[in-house]
Protein backbone atom coordinates (compact mmCIF):
# COMPACT_ATOMS: atom_id res chain seq x y z
CA UNK A 1 0.00 0.00 0.00
CA UNK A 2 1.69 3.40 -1.05
CA UNK A 3 1.78 6.02 1.90
CA UNK A 4 -0.56 8.48 0.31
CA UNK A 5 -2.76 5.92 0.37
CA UNK A 6 -2.31 4.65 4.12
CA UNK A 7 -1.84 7.85 5.72
CA UNK A 8 -4.76 10.29 6.38
CA UNK A 9 -3.76 13.60 5.55
CA UNK A 10 -0.58 15.48 4.70
CA UNK A 11 0.57 16.32 8.37
CA UNK A 12 1.34 14.00 11.44
CA UNK A 13 3.12 14.37 14.25
CA UNK A 14 6.40 13.24 14.84
CA UNK A 15 6.76 12.51 18.63
CA UNK A 16 11.10 12.65 19.11
CA UNK A 17 10.33 15.75 21.48
CA UNK A 18 8.67 13.44 23.74
CA UNK A 19 11.70 11.24 24.21
CA UNK A 20 12.96 14.43 26.29
CA UNK A 21 15.25 15.28 23.04
CA UNK A 22 17.06 18.40 24.45
CA UNK A 23 15.46 19.18 27.88
CA UNK A 24 13.37 17.75 30.30
CA UNK A 25 9.61 17.71 29.50
CA UNK A 26 7.63 17.32 32.37
CA UNK A 27 5.18 13.67 31.57
CA UNK A 28 1.95 16.41 31.76
CA UNK A 29 3.21 18.68 29.02
CA UNK A 30 4.27 15.85 26.94
CA UNK A 31 0.76 14.33 27.36
CA UNK A 32 -1.23 17.27 26.68
CA UNK A 33 0.48 18.08 23.50
CA UNK A 34 -0.29 14.61 22.48
CA UNK A 35 -4.13 15.44 23.73
CA UNK A 36 -3.56 18.58 21.32
CA UNK A 37 -2.73 16.80 18.37
CA UNK A 38 -5.63 14.53 18.69
CA UNK A 39 -8.28 17.07 19.68
CA UNK A 40 -6.85 19.16 16.40
CA UNK A 41 -7.81 16.08 13.97
CA UNK A 42 -4.03 14.83 13.72
CA UNK A 43 -4.13 11.12 13.11
CA UNK A 44 -0.68 10.21 11.93
CA UNK A 45 1.77 9.68 14.96
CA UNK A 46 5.54 8.69 14.35
CA UNK A 47 7.62 7.27 17.22
CA UNK A 48 10.65 5.14 17.95
CA UNK A 49 12.46 3.02 20.81
CA UNK A 50 15.37 5.54 20.50
CA UNK A 51 13.60 8.53 21.45
CA UNK A 52 14.72 8.52 25.08
CA UNK A 53 15.11 4.99 25.62
CA UNK A 54 11.25 4.01 25.06
CA UNK A 55 10.07 7.53 26.62
CA UNK A 56 8.40 8.77 24.07
CA UNK A 57 6.68 5.20 23.38
CA UNK A 58 5.63 4.75 26.74
CA UNK A 59 4.11 8.35 26.34
CA UNK A 60 2.33 8.28 23.47
CA UNK A 61 0.96 5.26 24.49
CA UNK A 62 -0.71 6.53 27.19
CA UNK A 63 -2.89 9.01 25.60
CA UNK A 64 -3.62 6.73 21.98
CA UNK A 65 -4.47 3.98 24.51
CA UNK A 66 -7.71 5.64 25.07
CA UNK A 67 -8.52 6.31 21.77
CA UNK A 68 -9.88 3.89 18.87
CA UNK A 69 -6.92 1.85 17.39
CA UNK A 70 -8.64 2.25 13.50
CA UNK A 71 -8.99 5.71 13.95
CA UNK A 72 -5.55 6.18 13.82
CA UNK A 73 -2.01 5.85 12.10
CA UNK A 74 1.22 4.86 13.64
CA UNK A 75 4.61 4.31 13.02
CA UNK A 76 7.85 2.74 14.83
CA UNK A 77 11.42 2.22 13.97
CA UNK A 78 13.55 -0.87 14.51
CA UNK A 79 17.34 -0.88 15.52
CA UNK A 80 17.24 -0.17 18.97
CA UNK A 81 16.47 -2.56 21.55
CA UNK A 82 15.59 -0.88 24.85
CA UNK A 83 16.86 -3.53 27.56
CA UNK A 84 15.86 -3.19 31.72
CA UNK A 85 19.39 -2.37 32.88
CA UNK A 86 20.54 1.04 32.86
CA UNK A 87 23.39 3.00 30.55
CA UNK A 88 27.00 3.31 32.24
CA UNK A 89 28.72 6.14 31.18
CA UNK A 90 28.44 8.59 27.97
CA UNK A 91 25.83 6.85 25.17
CA UNK A 92 27.57 6.29 21.69
CA UNK A 93 25.53 7.94 19.41
CA UNK A 94 27.50 9.11 16.86
CA UNK A 95 27.19 12.89 15.57
CA UNK A 96 24.11 13.01 17.95
CA UNK A 97 25.53 12.69 21.31
CA UNK A 98 24.05 13.89 24.22
CA UNK A 99 20.73 13.83 22.18
CA UNK A 100 18.17 12.29 24.86
CA UNK A 101 20.39 12.49 27.76
CA UNK A 102 17.05 13.71 29.55
CA UNK A 103 15.11 10.49 28.45
CA UNK A 104 15.34 7.17 30.31
CA UNK A 105 18.57 5.59 31.42
CA UNK A 106 18.13 2.06 30.02
CA UNK A 107 20.63 0.88 27.70
CA UNK A 108 19.79 0.78 23.99
CA UNK A 109 21.20 -2.06 22.02
CA UNK A 110 22.05 -0.68 18.21
CA UNK A 111 21.24 -3.65 16.33
CA UNK A 112 19.31 -4.25 12.84
CA UNK A 113 18.97 -8.47 12.86
CA UNK A 114 16.10 -10.59 12.41
CA UNK A 115 16.21 -11.68 15.47
CA UNK A 116 16.43 -7.85 17.30
CA UNK A 117 13.47 -6.42 14.74
CA UNK A 118 11.10 -8.78 15.96
CA UNK A 119 12.46 -8.21 19.68
CA UNK A 120 12.14 -4.89 18.86
CA UNK A 121 8.38 -4.48 17.45
CA UNK A 122 7.22 -6.57 20.41
CA UNK A 123 8.68 -3.97 23.01
CA UNK A 124 7.25 -1.51 21.14
CA UNK A 125 3.45 -3.15 20.97
CA UNK A 126 4.19 -3.12 24.95
CA UNK A 127 5.32 0.10 25.63
CA UNK A 128 2.47 1.68 22.56
CA UNK A 129 -0.20 -0.40 24.57
CA UNK A 130 -1.19 -1.10 21.35
CA UNK A 131 -1.58 -5.00 19.53
CA UNK A 132 -0.32 -3.47 15.94
CA UNK A 133 1.43 -1.31 13.72
CA UNK A 134 0.70 -0.10 10.29
CA UNK A 135 4.19 1.50 9.36
CA UNK A 136 7.83 -0.17 10.39
CA UNK A 137 10.96 2.43 9.69
CA UNK A 138 14.51 0.79 9.74
CA UNK A 139 16.25 3.49 11.66
CA UNK A 140 19.62 5.52 11.40
CA UNK A 141 21.53 2.73 8.89
CA UNK A 142 23.42 5.85 8.09
CA UNK A 143 26.48 7.95 8.60
CA UNK A 144 25.64 10.20 11.09
CA UNK A 145 25.29 7.58 13.65
CA UNK A 146 28.10 5.00 12.40
CA UNK A 147 30.88 6.57 10.49
CA UNK A 148 32.83 4.48 8.05
CA UNK A 149 30.90 1.90 9.19
CA UNK A 150 27.44 2.16 8.19
CA UNK A 151 27.57 0.20 5.08
CA UNK A 152 28.31 -2.81 7.72
CA UNK A 153 25.12 -1.59 9.52
CA UNK A 154 22.80 -1.93 5.74
CA UNK A 155 24.08 -5.34 5.33
CA UNK A 156 22.43 -6.25 8.50
CA UNK A 157 19.90 -4.64 8.41
CA UNK A 158 19.05 -6.02 4.53
CA UNK A 159 19.69 -9.38 5.65
CA UNK A 160 17.65 -9.26 8.88
CA UNK A 161 14.81 -6.15 9.60
CA UNK A 162 14.24 -5.69 5.74
CA UNK A 163 13.53 -9.31 5.55
CA UNK A 164 11.54 -9.93 8.65
CA UNK A 165 9.21 -6.41 7.81
CA UNK A 166 8.66 -7.40 4.14
CA UNK A 167 7.55 -11.09 5.24
CA UNK A 168 5.31 -9.36 8.17
CA UNK A 169 4.19 -6.65 4.88
CA UNK A 170 3.45 -9.83 3.27
CA UNK A 171 1.66 -11.62 5.81
CA UNK A 172 -1.08 -8.38 6.74
CA UNK A 173 0.59 -7.77 10.09
CA UNK A 174 1.79 -4.37 9.22
CA UNK A 175 0.70 -2.63 5.78
CA UNK A 176 3.93 -0.72 4.94
CA UNK A 177 8.11 -0.47 5.59
CA UNK A 178 11.04 1.74 4.80
CA UNK A 179 14.35 3.35 5.98
CA UNK A 180 13.70 6.43 8.99
CA UNK A 181 16.94 8.28 8.02
CA UNK A 182 18.77 11.58 8.28
CA UNK A 183 20.57 10.98 5.12
CA UNK A 184 20.00 9.73 1.31
CA UNK A 185 22.30 7.63 0.48
CA UNK A 186 21.32 4.94 2.34
CA UNK A 187 17.45 4.96 0.41
CA UNK A 188 18.96 5.38 -3.01
CA UNK A 189 20.78 2.28 -2.29
CA UNK A 190 17.62 0.63 -0.91
CA UNK A 191 15.68 1.82 -3.99
CA UNK A 192 18.47 0.16 -6.25
CA UNK A 193 18.17 -3.22 -5.03
CA UNK A 194 15.93 -5.74 -6.51
CA UNK A 195 14.39 -7.06 -3.39
CA UNK A 196 13.42 -5.93 -0.99
CA UNK A 197 11.02 -3.34 -2.32
CA UNK A 198 10.29 -0.51 0.56
CA UNK A 199 6.71 1.14 0.68
CA UNK A 200 8.52 4.37 1.40
CA UNK A 201 10.51 6.48 3.53
CA UNK A 202 10.99 8.70 6.25
CA UNK A 203 13.27 11.57 5.36
CA UNK A 204 14.97 13.61 8.12
CA UNK A 205 16.12 16.79 7.50
CA UNK A 206 16.71 16.22 4.20
CA UNK A 207 14.01 17.95 2.23
CA UNK A 208 13.67 21.04 3.67
CA UNK A 209 13.28 24.38 3.28
CA UNK A 210 17.36 24.92 4.00
CA UNK A 211 18.35 22.07 2.50
CA UNK A 212 17.22 19.95 -0.62
CA UNK A 213 19.57 20.23 -3.63
CA UNK A 214 21.06 16.80 -2.74
CA UNK A 215 17.96 14.77 -2.12
CA UNK A 216 16.71 16.54 -5.38
CA UNK A 217 19.47 14.90 -7.12
CA UNK A 218 18.80 11.47 -7.07
CA UNK A 219 16.83 10.22 -4.63
CA UNK A 220 13.72 11.71 -5.48
CA UNK A 221 13.94 11.16 -8.92
CA UNK A 222 14.30 7.70 -8.22
CA UNK A 223 11.62 7.25 -5.67
CA UNK A 224 9.24 9.00 -7.95
CA UNK A 225 10.47 6.80 -10.79
CA UNK A 226 9.41 3.28 -8.70
CA UNK A 227 6.58 4.74 -7.04
CA UNK A 228 7.64 4.71 -3.57
CA UNK A 229 6.40 7.63 -1.05
CA UNK A 230 8.29 10.03 1.38
CA UNK A 231 7.27 11.47 5.12
CA UNK A 232 9.66 14.37 5.58
CA UNK A 233 10.96 14.11 8.96
CA UNK A 234 12.25 17.58 10.80
CA UNK A 235 10.84 20.18 8.58
CA UNK A 236 11.87 22.57 10.42
CA UNK A 237 15.44 21.52 10.50
CA UNK A 238 15.64 20.92 14.26
CA UNK A 239 13.97 23.83 14.91
CA UNK A 240 16.12 26.75 13.53
CA UNK A 241 13.06 27.45 11.06
CA UNK A 242 10.31 27.47 13.83
CA UNK A 243 12.62 30.00 16.01
CA UNK A 244 14.53 27.77 17.62
CA UNK A 245 18.24 27.66 18.10
CA UNK A 246 19.27 24.24 16.43
CA UNK A 247 20.45 23.06 13.38
CA UNK A 248 20.88 19.39 12.74
CA UNK A 249 20.51 18.30 16.17
CA UNK A 250 23.16 20.92 17.31
CA UNK A 251 23.39 24.40 17.84
CA UNK A 252 22.94 26.23 14.58
CA UNK A 253 26.19 27.45 12.88
CA UNK A 254 27.22 30.95 11.28
CA UNK A 255 26.26 30.30 8.00
CA UNK A 256 23.26 28.52 8.51
CA UNK A 257 22.02 31.38 10.84
CA UNK A 258 22.87 34.12 7.65
CA UNK A 259 20.77 31.99 5.80
CA UNK A 260 17.55 31.91 7.38
CA UNK A 261 17.79 35.23 8.43
CA UNK A 262 17.44 35.73 4.55
CA UNK A 263 14.67 33.80 4.32
CA UNK A 264 13.02 35.59 7.44
CA UNK A 265 13.42 38.83 5.23
CA UNK A 266 12.11 37.40 2.06
CA UNK A 267 9.21 36.27 3.94
CA UNK A 268 8.81 39.51 6.11
CA UNK A 269 8.87 41.57 2.53
CA UNK A 270 5.48 39.29 1.54
CA UNK A 271 3.72 38.66 5.27
CA UNK A 272 4.39 35.15 5.14
CA UNK A 273 5.71 32.83 8.05
CA UNK A 274 8.92 30.81 8.10
CA UNK A 275 6.70 28.20 9.10
CA UNK A 276 4.63 28.27 6.45
CA UNK A 277 6.93 28.24 4.15
CA UNK A 278 8.58 25.28 5.80
CA UNK A 279 5.88 23.05 5.76
CA UNK A 280 4.48 23.96 2.21
CA UNK A 281 7.85 23.84 0.46
CA UNK A 282 8.37 19.89 1.62
CA UNK A 283 4.33 19.13 0.97
CA UNK A 284 5.24 20.56 -2.42
CA UNK A 285 7.30 18.07 -3.78
CA UNK A 286 4.69 14.53 -5.61
CA UNK A 287 7.04 12.57 -3.79
CA UNK A 288 5.83 14.02 -0.49
CA UNK A 289 2.93 12.06 1.52
CA UNK A 290 3.37 14.01 4.59
CA UNK A 291 5.11 16.03 7.18
CA UNK A 292 5.68 15.04 10.87
CA UNK A 293 6.87 18.80 12.95
CA UNK A 294 7.70 17.54 16.24
CA UNK A 295 6.07 19.29 19.58
CA UNK A 296 6.35 19.72 22.88
CA UNK A 297 3.92 22.37 23.63
CA UNK A 298 0.22 22.07 22.76
CA UNK A 299 -0.05 25.07 21.28
CA UNK A 300 2.61 24.36 18.42
CA UNK A 301 -0.12 22.07 17.76
CA UNK A 302 -2.72 24.85 16.37
CA UNK A 303 0.66 26.83 15.02
CA UNK A 304 1.44 24.29 12.61
CA UNK A 305 -2.01 23.61 11.30
CA UNK A 306 -2.15 27.34 11.26
CA UNK A 307 0.87 27.05 8.75
CA UNK A 308 -0.49 24.20 6.24
CA UNK A 309 -2.95 26.27 5.84
CA UNK A 310 -1.47 29.83 5.34
CA UNK A 311 -1.96 31.38 1.88
CA UNK A 312 1.63 31.44 0.40
CA UNK A 313 1.62 33.63 -2.68
CA UNK A 314 3.29 32.83 -5.47
CA UNK A 315 5.16 35.98 -5.50
CA UNK A 316 7.16 34.91 -2.38
CA UNK A 317 8.46 31.37 -3.65
CA UNK A 318 9.58 33.20 -7.02
CA UNK A 319 11.82 35.57 -4.84
CA UNK A 320 13.31 32.39 -2.68
CA UNK A 321 13.98 31.16 -6.19
CA UNK A 322 15.80 34.13 -7.47
CA UNK A 323 17.48 34.96 -4.55
CA UNK A 324 19.01 30.80 -4.64
CA UNK A 325 17.49 30.12 -1.48
CA UNK A 326 15.67 27.59 -3.22
CA UNK A 327 17.21 25.03 -5.82
CA UNK A 328 15.90 25.03 -9.39
CA UNK A 329 15.02 22.15 -9.98
CA UNK A 330 12.61 21.90 -6.68
CA UNK A 331 8.72 21.83 -7.38
CA UNK A 332 7.12 25.16 -5.86
CA UNK A 333 3.98 25.15 -3.64
CA UNK A 334 0.35 26.01 -6.29
CA UNK A 335 3.18 25.63 -9.73
CA UNK A 336 4.57 28.90 -8.47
Amino acid sequence: MSLKELLPGTLGFGTAPLGNMFRAIPDAEALATVEAAWEHGIRYYDTAPFYGAGLSEQRLGEVLSARPRDAYVLSTKVGRVILDEPEEGDRDLGEKGGLFEHGNPNKMLHVWTAEATERSIEDSLKRLRTDRLDIVWVHDIAQDFHGDQWLAKFEEARTGAFRVLSRLRDEGVIKAWGLGVNKAEPIELTLALDEPKPDGFLLAGRYTLLDHEYALQRLLPMAQEQGVDMVVGGPYSSGILAGGAHFEYQAAPAHIIEKVARLKAVAARHGVSVKAAALQFSLAHPVTAAVVPGATRPSRIAEDLAALNETVPAAFWQELRAAGLVGPAAPLPNGA
